[in-house]
């Protein structure tokens, strides 16, 4: 619940002591020093689960809206909350903007399925990628694949993308090229070479193939996504003038990165695209 006008007034009309703690990024990009509600907490797994794949299906509608959809292609997973061996996956031939909690499936780290929606099969491929990554990155408990339109366009350079904009500099020094295309990825090698090539980053461009994002939250790597591909649309359109570039500083494009990369302030940065899908159908959660 947003805070009250007359707490909001309050808050600004008293100058934070120069003794304070230092505000959290958050609480900077609020005005005052009000921090909006981050992640929340639960008190039971079957809640936190319920919670998670309504933001699960939620990030499937934001991505159809986006026009991320692409024949059968493309997969977004999340972590199960309670047993970490466990991800939860869209079916094979659904449009993202049908997507539904209960069509999504529940597989264990060898692709048997164990939960959830067991009438259709999951996308191969996806299963593939998103079992090496989750068990290459205990903390990436989300991880978002797509064959969106410009992210398709700047892999072809095998390049990553330059500072250019503020916005970018939410990747940077954190995301990847991986370059070594080896076709459809229904064999694990493909999956672990794509989990390897992501490293330690929020995301990898893959040359020939499309873009991948991860985050603690769908939201984070759902949100994530969504950045990347207008980056890479961004970068196309500075690319095509042929004039010189403007870099973001070094010290400036780190300090960016630095506040802007936190899971609870990406996870609030997705909340918007959320919630319009939850004002205009949210038929998503059933």
């Amino acid at each position: 619940m947003s805070p009250i006008a007359t707490e909001a007034t309050n808050a600004v009309s008293q100058p934070v002591p120069k003794s304070a703690k230092p505000l959290t990024p958050l609480e900077l990009m609020g005005h005052g020093g009000i921090a909006v509600q981050a992640i929340p907490k639960f008190d039971s797994y079957a809640a936190k689960r319920q919670w998670t794949l309504e933001h699960l299906a939620g990030a499937f509608r934001v991505f159809g809206r986006e026009g991320y959809a692409e024949g059968i292609a493309g997969h977004i997973s999340v972590r199960d909350p309670e047993h970490s061996d466990r991800f939860w996956i869209n079916p094979l031939a659904v449009h993202f903007s049908m997507m539904k909690v209960s069509d999504l499936i529940c597989l264990d780290m060898q692709g048997n399925v164990v939960g959830g929606n067991k009438s259709v099969p999951a996308n191969a491929a996806g299963v593939s990628i998103h079992t090496a990554c989750h068990l290459a990155r205990p903390d990436a408990h989300a991880i978002c694949h797509a064959h969106s339109l410009y992210g398709k366009a700047w892999a072809t350079f095998g390049r990553e993308l330059d500072m250019i904009s503020q916005d970018v500099c939410y990747f940077y020094k954190a995301h990847s090229v991986y370059r070594n295309y080896g076709g459809i990825a229904f064999e694990s090698d493909e999956g672990t070479a794509i989990a390897h090539a992501l490293g330690s980053n929020k995301a990898a461009i893959l040359v020939n193939h499309g873009l991948i994002t991860v985050g603690v939250t769908v939201d984070e790597a759902a949100y994530l996504y969504t950045l990347l591909e207008k980056s890479c649309r961004i970068q196309l359109m500075v690319e095509s003038t042929g004039l010189p570039k403007m870099m973001v500083p070094d010290e400036e494009a780190a300090d960016t990165f630095r506040l802007a990369s936190q899971p609870d302030t990406l996870f609030v940065e997705f909340q918007p695209s959320y919630k319009l899908e939850e004002h205009l159908n949210p038929d998503f959660k059933d």
